[in-house]
């Protein structure tokens, strides 16, 4: 099940890989028509797909024309959600080895997030999940490379983590697609073809205990600082919380290094072992690093990376959507070093690469990858302002192939992919910012479950971002730093209304965080909500401020349920009972809006 195009040479030349792909992206409208008969022409017959082409199995697939092909398809085949492919992925994971959606067995089922809806879902993993991966990193690396060349031989400072594999009923490997992807042969063959290797031994990277993974990886990215290219995560939230870590711990790290001993907070006799078969006395650097951090607590921390790593180039994760909160914080960590965002995809598939990193994580677009999946785009249009739909404020158009999407316009994401899904939608709804070639390049905009909505109200995870930001800049005057955020819809009491959870360090005034709920309740200007607050159909918002450590609190929760430290993202809108209990017990303070009076 190989992609029709592949990006990745054994060579690693990255001019021809940039080539490669920029050829694809001149005519990607072909390609993705081929992209569709591939998959077609792999999986036609399989028990998902007979079930709406119905008795068309003598129709040659290979010989068919494309564009045909293309119309059969979206013509026959419903688009779905997770819930109608829900059923098929069970049956798989039971044991099943029919055809249901492939003709390739799945054995491996990776686990998403679950920090959308509080619940985590199985999506089936091929060597094509691996394979793709492999040529989206490859991608990438050359588009950095042309503004941030690094090294041969160096060395990655990577907060990477695996989850426990489980299996299922059927015997079904099950866990993270980060934690597939970083046991797989594609993994390995990354570090080899590129030169550069992670600092972390696979013992600390698949140790299942984050907390004491993170740890180690500071300690041998410290112990290799002079070797250190670059640093990076899945997500940003792991980097900010990797270097708060250090905070607490410079001191233990540095006697580790000076005595060439491991520290007793790491007890897992693995991860024991292979760190301290790596690490050696070192007291000239343990001295210079102590050094360092004596400056920098003098500063606030202020250039850690970029003083600490002193040949790293740039700092490397996934910035946008949620992780847009912490990249002030993260750019306060990495002073002079660029933040460069990373490639836009999901549990289900890669979609795009950003092919200019020199850009700020705020403009990145990401260059759609024509070949990894079939992707169709639901054309969206805000509602209009009197209309009382109670699940999001969007209308709907029919899906648009990728050869016919708009600058401007907003879409939600529909997926066809090697590994089983048939017009998936994905639930991301992103904006066309321009072309890349012929591929469109696109703006993550917000997941369109993760809606704040009482009544006629409809605000989205983007707009939420943009309401805290404004309430923040308050604390900012007081040099008081917001740590974490989330909200809940509570319609339990009536009138219902939106309750924002801060979790803040530092010292501020009571009338400084009153001040702050009133200007967020201020700041929403969806249509609905505004006339809703003026009639007091939605009561006033609540600002409830909870104890330091909250946030963690909630990590740890969803790690014991299962989800990897790389693969976490802090829900910003919830209704998980669980979640909410634990941000209700740690509230210390609470305030009502006034800014309706």
């Amino acid at each position: 099940m190989e992609p029709a195009q592949s990006f990745y040479n054994k060579s690693n030349d990255y001019d021809a890989i940039i080539d490669s792909f920029e050829n694809v992206c001149e005519n990607a409208g072909h390609v993705q028509t081929q992209t569709l008969g591939r998959i077609l022409e792999l999986n036609h017959g399989v028990e998902y797909l007979k079930k709406w082409f119905g008795n068309v199995g003598d129709i040659n697939i290979k010989n068919m024309d494309a564009c045909a092909l293309e119309s059969l398809f979206t013509s026959s085949v419903p688009l779905v959600s997770h819930a109608d492919l829900e059923p098929y992925i069970q049956r798989i994971a039971d044991g099943d080895t029919a055809p249901l959606l492939t003709h390739q067995p799945i054995t491996t089922l990776s686990l998403s997030s679950g920090t959308t809806d509080g619940r985590q879902k199985y999506v089936p993993f091929t060597t094509h999940s691996a394979q793709t991966t492999l040529q989206i990193f490859s991608l990438a690396a050359a588009y950095r490379s042309r503004f941030y060349p690094i090294r041969e031989g160096g060395r990655i400072l990577e907060f990477i983590y695996s989850s426990k594999q489980l299996k299922t009923k059927g015997g079904l490997r099950v866990g993270t697609a980060t934690t597939h992807y970083y046991a797989s042969e594609e993994f390995k063959i990354k570090q080899e073809k590129t030169k550069s290797f992670t600092c972390s031994p696979e013992e600390v990277i698949s140790s299942g205990d984050y907390k004491q993974s993170t740890y180690c990886h500071l300690l041998l990215g410290l112990y290799f600082s002079n070797q250190v290219e670059f640093i990076t995560s899945t997500f940003a939230y792991s980097l900010v919380q990797a270097f708060i870590t250090f905070e607490d711990h410079w001191k233990e790290l540095c006697n580790d290094i000076r005595e060439g001993t491991l520290s007793p907070i790491i007890n897992l006799p693995d991860m024991r072992k292979a760190v301290s078969e790596i690490i050696s006395p070192n007291p000239c650097l343990a001295s210079k690093i102590e050094g360092c951090c004596q400056e920098l607590q003098n500063l606030d921390w202020y250039g850690l990376i970029y003083k600490l790593w002193p040949n790293a180039k740039y700092v490397y994760s996934i910035m946008t959507g949620s992780m847009q909160h912490y990249l002030k914080k993260l750019g306060h960590y990495a002073g002079e070093l660029p933040l460069v965002s990373a490639d836009y995809g999901s549990t289900e598939s890669w979609i795009g690469v950003n092919v200019d990193p020199s850009l700020p994580p705020e403009k990145v677009t990401f260059a759609v990858v024509p070949t990894f999946s079939y992707f169709e785009f639901i054309p969206m249009s805000r509602q209009k302002e009197d209309c009382d739909s109670a699940t999001d404020d969007f209308i709907e158009d029919k899906p648009v192939p990728l050869s016919q999407v708009k600058v401007g316009q907003e879409y939600e994401i529909v997926l066809t992919t090697f590994t089983g899904l048939y017009r998936y939608r994905l639930g991301d709804v992103v904006e066309v910012a321009g072309f890349h070639k012929g591929t469109p390049k696109l703006n993550f905009i917000c997941r369109r479950k993760l809606i704040l909505t009482v009544n006629i109200d409809k605000n989205t995870e983007k707009d939420l971002q943009l309401v805290v930001e404004r309430g923040s800049q308050l604390l900012s005057q007081a040099r008081v730093e917001l740590v974490d955020f989330t909200s809940h819809a509570d319609v339990g009491n009536q009138p219902g209304h939106y309750v924002i959870y801060w979790e803040i360090k530092g010292e501020v005034g009571e009338e400084v965080l009153s001040e702050c709920c009133r200007e967020m309740d201020a700041s929403f200007v969806d249509h609905g909500y505004v006339v809703s607050r003026r009639t007091n159909s939605i009561g006033p918002l609540e600002l409830c401020i909870v104890e330091r450590g909250t946030f963690k609190k909630i990590l740890d929760y969803f790690i014991g349920n299962g989800a990897a430290m790389s693969q976490f993202k802090t829900p910003r809108c919830t209704s998980n009972q669980v979640i909410l209990t634990i941000l209700n017990v740690c509230t210390i303070k609470r305030f009502h809006s006034t800014a309706y009076g």
